[in-house]
């Protein structure tokens, strides 16, 4: 039986623990609502130290959390009483610019990554905010600005290791473990933890985009989706239908009106991005236009260090966001009784759609639109009048197939397995779980569960 001493002589990394001076920063998590207090933080320095954690714990009897740059929704990245993998100090990224790939410790965030990436003229696609840790979000798939013309970050994924509930430390790609490569794209924390990814690189500089704000009425917010849905491949937009906040550059009297407050890249030719993105601009006159050549990780919006937000929120993918659509937006954005309210619509397609469904355990593919709604609160005692609405507002959306996507699933998660896990999926990655973690070691997740064996079901 290991104990915490025997772990602390055999890390090169280190162990943090109630009352360190740096405890209470180290289990903070971005968002706010969530105050456990973990026994043990561990900071490993490579994969021997994830390895050695993992036995830890299993023979302490002890949660395990794993922590990649803290953005859980639900606060999976702590545990109460449990041990944390913190990998926040491996950080370590070696890009090859010739063969234009790049081996990433997964401590990194995606502004990390896209900054050393960008001296070379290459990225890889990742989400749409810079201080999320890459491993998190690109097990569950990764949906960002370049997902239109680079497809989701899995799909610029060419390998991984990836340390199992065993302590094995594997390294996983097409050829060597493909059940497991299979999962680990899309199928979210839920086989291992994943210590490196080997990216793909691609050729991108200068992108044409930033952020343009537009008054939102029904209108405007359908068309806005129409345009997004003609636009070129090299086009990724994301609508943000929200209360103005208050920004420099915003008149007074704009401040807390509904807006369409969107991020538009396009990873085209320079010089064509004014035409690509004229058909927004002529939506109605912008409140505000910052859309100019700027190098790509300029895209992902300054963060405050203190802001952590509560939210209730659900998450779905839709077929159609018509006028009809858009008009059950602005209602429902306007029953709110948050301080803060929002709908994110993300249209997708392109290159994300070019790859076969059954390819990888993000099984989407087909599904034009991604909508997250979102309601911001400050008092615990608010929670279920939020949650109701947004469940609500999920509700009178939704139209096609039920859908969801794993990293943006929140305390309805456990009951939607099936629709961010359509068809065969769900049960191919229960089957796999069962072959790495067949004791659910790795459950402090959206979790997939390991498939029952004949024997134990016959039982």
């Amino acid at each position: 039986m290991s104990t915490i001493e025997t772990l602390r002589r055999q890390l090169l990394g280190r162990v943090i623990e109630p009352g360190q001076p740096d405890y209470d920063d180290a289990r903070r998590t971005f968002y706010g609502g969530i105050d456990r207090r973990p026994a043990h933080i561990v900071r490993p320095a490579g994969a021997v130290d994830v390895a050695r954690t993992i036995q830890f714990a299993r023979d302490s009897g002890l949660e395990l959390a794993v922590r990649s740059g803290g953005h859980s929704v639900l606060g999976h990245c702590v545990t109460d009483g449990g041990v944390v993998i913190d990998l926040r100090e491996m950080r370590g990224l070696t890009i090859d610019p010739a063969e234009r790939t790049a081996w990433a410790e997964t401590g990194l965030t995606a502004l990390e990554y896209s900054a050393a990436a960008h001296y070379h003229g290459l990225a890889t696609g990742f989400g749409d905010t810079g201080s999320v840790g890459i491993g998190g979000l690109t097990v569950g798939g990764g949906v960002g600005y370049l997902s239109r013309k680079l497809g989701l970050t899995i799909d610029s994924l060419l390998a991984a290791q990836v340390v199992t509930a065993d302590g094995d430390i594997l390294q996983v790609d097409a050829e060597n473990h493909p059940d497991l490569f299979w999962a680990i794209r899309g199928g979210g924390g839920n086989f291992g933890i994943a210590t490196r990814f080997r990216y793909r690189l691609h050729e991108v500089d200068t992108v044409f985009g930033g952020m343009l704000i537009l008054p939102a009425s029904a209108e405007t917010i359908s068309s806005f989706v129409a345009a997004a849905e003609a636009a070129p491949d090299e086009l990724t937009a994301i609508a943000n239908v929200m209360p103005a906040p208050p920004m420099p550059f915003l008149p007074s009297e704009t401040v807390g009106r509904r807006v369409i407050l969107a991020f538009l890249v396009s990873a085209g030719p320079v010089v064509d991005g004014e035409h690509t993105v004229a058909p927004f601009r002529a939506l109605a006159a912008p409140i505000a236009d910052m859309l100019q050549p700027m190098p790509y990780p300029a895209i992902y919006p300054p963060e405050d260090p203190s802001y952590h937000p509560t939210a209730a929120s659900r998450t779905m993918f839709v077929d159609t966001l018509d006028g009809r659509a858009a008009l059950t937006v602005v209602e429902h954005l306007e029953e709110s009784t948050a301080k803060f309210q929002v709908a994110q619509i993300r249209v997708l397609g392109g290159a994300v759609a070019r790859v076969p469904s059954d390819a990888t355990a993000y099984a989407h593919r087909a599904r034009p639109i991604m909508v997250n709604v979102a309601a911001l609160y400050d008092q615990a005692e608010e929670a279920s009048t939020h949650e109701a609405w947004a469940e609500k507002f999920w509700k009178a959306l939704r139209n096609g197939e039920p859908g969801a996507y794993v990293n943006f699933l929140s305390a309805d998660g456990p009951a939607r397995m099936r629709e961010a896990y359509p068809g065969r999926t769900l049960d191919r990655l229960a089957e796999i779980k069962a072959r790495y973690d067949p004791t659910n070691v790795f459950r402090l997740n959206q979790n997939v569960a390991p498939a029952r064996s004949a024997a134990a079901q016959g039982s």
